[in-house]
């Protein structure tokens, strides 16, 4: 007897159905023993691909916006930590009972910035050397700290402190406990992106917290680099005889006694390797490489300044016509002078003495403390 249409399709169902169940039921069975991935797997996958960095730095609301402009960075927040107190209110917390800091935890993908770039993010937003808080902010909630989450940041954390404090940019210790993670708490809701919800505050607050002044007498002027041999900070002075020792008698004259070096016979007038040249005595960077051109004078000449700000400019009438000293701000040495006979685009010839320099190659600008200029030096 001939099937009927509905049979045909009642079959065609069944076996359908069955070899479905056939193909699925293996990937069941495995994914049962957790051999494959679901949806939650791959959700904790992709949290994995992400690292955390936790670090307090006094006021909350002030190291939110430095992390949040980091390229490879997604996400950061506000909260507290250290303490013993179960979920801690803001309140208890700025009472200083509840032994929490003031805290940030910072999302990043490892493959777009690393833990290093991190950490010179935070060194560059607190004042390391304070140990009642930071700045206006004052107590045991406004302490700093580095909370590290594994082994590889706690090494990493310890020797970029170990580098900072061999450098000349503070006068006191560094007192920035590096701490392992403990439970953070997020901090309430009105705290999270206080700085954009709130612009008008913040600003007032932060200008009138000190904490960029600070910054920037720490990190413009000062030295970007280097070790206590080089020189100063700008608010540091060194005594004659100290010049004296960590100087050649070249250097001296020609940075404290407005010298001149030989033309064609001086360390950097044909030097063309790539990297940036700071002053000699404090560390700051003054020229790259980029910038440096055959003039045909027999000096080391530049076009512009690396950092505008580390040049003062002074007139100079000692050899009987008006000329245009060139001085480094923080280190007040004499480098040279400018004039207005260079090439474009800036039209000016920074003629520089080299002995007022020193030259630190694109490879050794991150070991020396001067990483940030080496996208200058990128393809």
């Amino acid at each position: 007897m001939k099937p009927s249409l509905l049979t045909i399709m009642l079959w065609a169902f069944t076996i359908g159905l069955g070899a479905l169940l056939i193909f699925l039921y293996p990937a069941y069975i495995t994914n049962s023993k957790g051999l494959i991935g679901t949806p939650a797997d791959a959700s904790e996958e992709k949290t994995q691909a992400y690292d955390k960095a936790t670090f307090a730095g006094g006021c909350f609301w002030c190291m939110e916006p430095a992390f949040e402009k980091l390229d490879g960075v997604s996400d950061v927040v506000v909260g507290y930590t250290g303490g013993s107190t179960k979920n801690p209110t803001y309140e208890e917390v700025s009472s200083g009972k509840s032994g929490h800091l003031e805290a940030i935890q910072v999302t990043y993908d490892p493959q777009k910035i690393s833990y290093g770039q991190i950490l010179d993010a935070f060194w560059r937003q607190v004042d390391p050397t304070d140990p009642g808080g930071q700045f206006v902010d004052r107590g045991g909630q406004y302490l700093t700290a580095i909370f590290y989450h594994n082994a590889e940041q706690k090494k990493m954390a310890e020797e970029s402190k170990a580098v900072l404090e061999k450098e000349c940019r503070y006068s006191k210790p560094i007192v920035t406990k590096i701490l392992p993670a403990a439970e953070f708490y997020l901090a309430e809701y009105y705290h999270q992106d206080y700085p954009a919800k709130n612009p008008v505050r913040y600003k007032f607050y932060r200008y009138n917290s000190g904490r960029d002044k600070y910054l920037e007498k720490i990190w413009g002027a000062a030295p970007a680099g280097g070790t206590c041999a080089i020189g100063p900070r700008k608010d540091t002075k060194m005594s004659k005889e100290d010049l004296k020792r960590i100087l050649n008698p070249l250097q001296y004259r020609v940075t404290r006694e407005n010298g001149t070096e030989p033309a064609f016979n001086n360390e950097y007038w044909d030097n063309k390797k790539e990297g940036i040249y700071v002053d000699v005595v404090s560390g700051e960077p003054l020229f790259s490489s980029r910038d440096k051109y055959d003039s045909g004078t027999g000096w080391p000449s530049f076009t512009k300044p690396l950092v505008p700000g580390n040049i003062q400019e002074k007139e100079d009438r000692s050899l009987f016509t008006t000329r245009t000293e060139v001085r480094s701000t923080g280190g007040d040495s004499h480098l040279g002078h400018v004039f207005d006979d260079g090439p474009g685009p800036t039209g000016l010839r920074y003629c520089m003495n080299s002995a007022a320099l020193r030259f630190i190659p694109k490879e050794d600008l991150e070991k020396e403390g001067y990483g940030e200029y080496l996208k200058l030096f990128e393809k």
